[in-house]
């Protein structure tokens, strides 16, 4: 497991390389800012950049674990669809290559020919990043990799990741938008129960140097399996001040009821919003807020197994609200966590791997109850 972890951090630093470039290097940041111009958009070139990204740095992760871990090849999952079809019509699926000319050969099909930037992303996808220090040296769990499968979001808020505003991160401060909620999500999970047991969080920007020009990320990682829990960051520690109420993060989208519900348990100026699934758990992990509650089925297996396993190595979790607000306790034990192994049977494509019941990420149990107890019966 210590190898898996090591080789995984590897690997999302790559992916994180691949987002950047993709905005640092001018022939393909024109390609991503096509994205934002709709109808002024070349009707020829590849139907979707944004989502090539996504698929390229899928597709890396898949190629780079099978190859040192091929019992779990077939149970590396993913957000995207590594199929598209070019200006010609013809229909081209994407594959990282054994070497960096192949893959470039290939990506030149899917981009219309267009051998500069196809070289630019071949490249990326190639190259080993520098060592991460990581502090996994004795870590061991008794798992084997035929036991587990893994989750991939390969840049969860993409939408942030396109329009690239660039916020400054605020030491202990939550913001509610900008590149630094563009994350890279790897998340393993057992296969026989669905628990997350392993995550990743590679955050591509993270801080710009203001000499270069140049922006650095930065990792985050959890194991949580059976009595071993262990992760990168330590649990923060709670304010003295019991009566400050909670904080709470959401979606600017969320229900009216839920906002003014959980407005009145939050100490003013404590109902915080922001973007990206995955951020606002990561937010919830850093101890910048207590909770993320979400009604909505909008989130997916990918966006929360990763920070899923790491709150669950820091003594928290994340739960199917409506299972836990249909439960006739307001207990603990009745608060039904997520897993990640089943699909949904009724629904299809990607609407199988939908969280359907929405879900509040937490660190401490009893503010869950405090959460849960609040909005049973407003919903």
């Amino acid at each position: 497991m210590a190898d898996l972890l090591r080789l995984l951090l590897k690997v999302a630093e790559k992916a994180a390389n691949v987002a950047r470039v993709c905005r640092q290097e001018a022939p393909l940041f024109q390609l991503l800012v096509q994205e934002k111009t709709g109808d002024d958009k070349n009707k020829k070139f590849v139907q979707d950049f944004k989502t090539l990204a996504d698929v390229v740095i899928q597709e890396m992760i898949r190629h780079d674990v099978g190859a040192q871990f091929p019992e779990m090849a077939g149970f590396i999952h993913g957000e995207e669809s590594n199929k598209f079809e070019n200006g010609l019509g013809e229909s081209v699926t994407v594959t990282v290559c054994s070497t960096e000319e192949e893959t470039a050969a290939l990506l030149a099909t899917v981009l219309d020919g267009n051998h500069t930037a196809a070289s630019l992303l071949a490249r990326a996808i190639h190259q080993n990043p520098a060592t991460i220090d990581s502090s996994t040296d004795g870590l061991t769990v008794p798992l084997s990799p035929a036991e587990l499968g893994i989750w991939i979001d390969p840049i969860d808020a993409t939408s942030q990741y396109i329009e690239g505003k660039e916020e400054v991160l605020q030491e202990g401060h939550l913001s509610p938008s900008g590149l630094h909620c563009a994350l890279v999500l790897i998340g393993v999970y057992l296969r026989s129960t669905g628990e997350p047991v392993m995550g990743v969080i590679n955050q591509p920007f993270n801080y710009k140097d203001p000499s270069s020009g140049v922006w650095r990320g930065k990792h985050f990682w959890g194991v949580s399996c059976g009595d071993i829990n262990v992760c990168s960051l330590s649990c923060p520690k709670g304010d003295p001040d019991s009566e400050r109420g909670l904080a709470v993060v959401l979606s600017s989208s969320e229900k009216q009821v839920v906002k003014e519900t959980l407005g009145s348990v939050c100490s003013p100026k404590k109902l915080m919003y922001a973007s990206g699934a995955g951020y606002k758990i990561l937010c919830v992990i850093q101890g910048l807020t207590d909770v993320y509650v979400l009604s909505e089925g909008s989130t997916f297996k990918w966006d929360s197994c990763a920070p899923h396993a790491l709150l669950r190595a820091l003594g928290g979790g994340v739960v199917d609200l409506t299972k836990s607000l249909q439960s006739s306790s307001g207990s603990q034990d009745h608060h039904v966590e997520l897993t990640y192994h089943q699909p949904s049977a009724e629904c299809k494509g990607a609407d199988r791997w939908a969280n359907h019941g929405g879900l509040v990420a937490y660190r401490d149990c009893s503010q869950l109850r405090s959460i849960i107890g609040a909005l049973r019966g407003k919903l």
